[in-house]
C-alpha cells in the first residue's frame, strides 16, 4: 500500500493489483478532508486511514463511495462521523448485500473453498487474501443524482454520475483545478475490466466524458495511475471486444466460445485476461435484447466460465 501525492494536497492510495479485490482509494487534503472510496476489509481500511494521518491527523469530513462494490465501500464503518456521498443506485445496492450479510457470506467461503466448483473456487481462493470479519455494512448518508458540487476549500470538485457503466451507482471525481479524476471503476489500467453489470454505450459514453477534461493525472480503480492514452487504450479494448463479440454472436457461437475465438493481441498481458468473458457476455445480453441491463444474472456460472475460458487458453 502506499500513499502518492498527485497534485498539491491530492492523494492517491494505491495497493498492486493482486486480482480482485485489490483497489485503489485517494485522499484531498482540503475541506477538512475528502476520503475517496474504502479497502475490501477493515484491515486494509485502518492501514489506509494510517497513512491519511501522516497527511492530516482529523478525520475525513467526507467520503465519497464511487459505486458499490464492497472492494470501494466495506470500509464505511470507520468513516461513521463523516458525511458518506453516493449515489442513490450505489446505496441500493449496498442495502441489498447489508440484507444478505454478503461479508459475512464471504467470510464463511474463504474457510471452506474446496465445497465450490472449479472457476467458483478460484475466486473464493483470491477471497482469502481479505478478512470479512467484523464488517458492519454502512449506508451512504448523503445521496445524490446526477451532479454534485463541492468547494474544498475554494477549490471546485465535481461529483458526476456516469452510470449504469461499471455498475449501477458509478460517480467519478474530479478535481478540475488539480487536473486529477478519481475515476473508480470506469477505468482499470494494466488488468483486464469486469463488465457484467451496466452497459458498454454508457462505459464508453464515461471513458468520452473523462477524456473531455483532460487530466493529468487518472487514479484507475485498478492498477498503476494512468492518464488520457491510457484510458483511450481501455476505451479500444472495450470496442474491440464489443466488435468481435458481434460478429461471433452473428455466426451463432455461445458467449464462451466467441470469448476462446478473441485474439486479445496486446491486450493479453493485461491481468485476469479471461475476464474477457464477462464483457462478450454482457454485449450478448445487449445483442438479444430480451432482458434489462440490470436483469439478475448467474455469478457462479459467470466465474465458473471464465475458468473454462483460462483453461483453454493454458492448453493451447
Amino acid at each position: 500500500m502506499e500513499l502518492k501525492e498527485i497534485a498539491k494536497d491530492v492523494y492517491a492510495c494505491l495497493q498492486e493489483d493482486r486480482g480482485i479485490g485489490w483497489n485503489n482509494a485517494g485522499f484531498v487534503n482540503l475541506g477538512g478532508g475528502l476520503a475517496i472510496d474504502t479497502f475490501y476489509d477493515l484491515n486494509r481500511t485502518k492501514q489506509m486511514i494510517e497513512l491519511y494521518k501522516t497527511i492530516s491527523p482529523t478525520p475525513a469530513r467526507r467520503l465519497v463511495n464511487t459505486h458499490h462494490n464492497g472492494d470501494h465501500t466495506w470500509g464505511n464503518q470507520l468513516f461513521q462521523d463523516s458525511e458518506i456521498i453516493a449515489h442513490r443506485l450505489c446505496a441500493e445496492e449496498i442495502e441489498k448485500e447489508k440484507k444478505r450479510n454478503l461479508p459475512g457470506l464471504f467470510q464463511k467461503w474463504i474457510q471452506n473453498p474446496e465445497v465450490f466448483p472449479p472457476g467458483m473456487k478460484q475466486f473464493v481462493v483470491g477471497l482469502s487474501q481479505f478478512d470479512f470479519s467484523g464488517i458492519e455494512l454502512t449506508l451512504p448518508n448523503h445521496l445524490i443524482e446526477d451532479r454534485f458540487d463541492l468547494e474544498l476549500d475554494g477549490y471546485p470538485c465535481q461529483l458526476i454520475y456516469v452510470g449504469p457503466a461499471h455498475t449501477s451507482g458509478d460517480i467519478i471525481v474530479y478535481l478540475p483545478e488539480h487536473k486529477v479524476i478519481f475515476a473508480g471503476d470506469i477505468v482499470f489500467w494494466k488488468c483486464t475490466p469486469i463488465g457484467w453489470e451496466g452497459t458498454h454505450d454508457k462505459w464508453i459514453e464515461a471513458l468520452d466524458l473523462v477524456l473531455s477534461f483532460e487530466p493529468e493525472v487518472i487514479v484507475s480503480g485498478h492498477g498503476p495511475l494512468c492518464g488520457v492514452n491510457e484510458v483511450k487504450e481501455l476505451r479500444a479494448y472495450f470496442e474491440f471486444v464489443y466488435s468481435e463479440a458481434k460478429r461471433f454472436f452473428n455466426e451463432g457461437l455461445d458467449p464462451l466460445e466467441a470469448s476462446k475465438k478473441i485474439n486479445l493481441g496486446p491486450y493479453t498481458d493485461w491481468t485476469e485476461p479471461e475476464r474477457l468473458f464477462f464483457n462478450v457476455n454482457r454485449a450478448y445480453r445487449e445483442f438479444r435484447n430480451v432482458e434489462p441491463w440490470d436483469a439478475p444474472f448467474n455469478a457462479l456460472d459467470l466465474f465458473s466460465k471464465c475458468n473454462e475460458l483460462r483453461i483453454h487458453w493454458d492448453g493451447i
